[in-house]
Order: C-alpha cells, then sequence, then structure tokens
C-alpha cells in the first residue's frame, strides 16, 4: 500500500462516520488502514503533515479527524 492508497481509504472511512463521530483515535485509524501500529503511524503522520488530517488533543489524549471537523 503507498501513501495515497492510505490516505484516500482513511478519509473514505472518516468521512463515512462523521456524522456520527468527528474525532478518532490512533488505534481506529490503524484498523482502517489494516496495518501494524509502526506502518500506520506512518501513514498517519504524513496525512498531517500535508493538512489531509489534524490532530486534536485533550490534554491526556490524542485524537486525529478531518480539517475543520
Amino acid at each position: 500500500m503507498d501513501q495515497n492508497e492510505a490516505a484516500q481509504m482513511v478519509i473514505d472511512a472518516l468521512t463515512k462516520k462523521q456524522k456520527s463521530k468527528s474525532k478518532f483515535y490512533f488505534n481506529d485509524l490503524s484498523k482502517i488502514l489494516g496495518e501494524k501500529p509502526r506502518v500506520a503511524k506512518k501513514f498517519v503522520n504524513k496525512m498531517v503533515e500535508d493538512g489531509q488530517l489534524e490532530y486534536w488533543s485533550s490534554g491526556s489524549t490524542t485524537m486525529y479527524g478531518l480539517p475543520g471537523t
């Protein structure tokens, strides 16, 4: 799987689930990608760098979401 495929999988899945919740744990994204955590983390971090995802932190928990949600 390359970065573009991973990004499209995550964006599609988050868009479908956006009506029920807007922020997702890293483990949720890892399951969507079907990859081990280390590989999934590289994909997710690249998506954050590219502006396709954004971090949200409560101070103790870091979650991810689509920009502007």
